[in-house]
């Protein structure tokens, strides 16, 4: 639902009570959206280990210290 900033003024602890209930909260200012009220508590989906296997690759150097050359071309020698 969007509410007007005037309107998130008055109603502060309403939205905040919405927010928390799951309803997606936002504020606007004239046609722009400025902010939204999301609740800190929200209990995300259980990471699971191993869900992108297969998914992300490397090369074999990728991990390896990086050469004098390439410290200087990054302003770090």
């Amino acid at each position: 639902m969007k509410y007007t900033v005037r309107q998130a003024q008055t109603q502060l602890s309403r939205l905040l009570a919405a927010a928390c209930q799951g309803e997606e909260v936002i504020i606007v200012r004239g046609a722009e959206q400025v902010a939204s009220i999301i609740p800190l508590n929200v209990i995300h989906k259980d990471r699971v280990p191993g869900r992108m296997a297969g998914r992300i690759s490397w090369r074999l150097g990728a991990f390896d210290p990086l050469r004098d050359s390439e410290l200087f071309d990054l302003g770090l020698e």
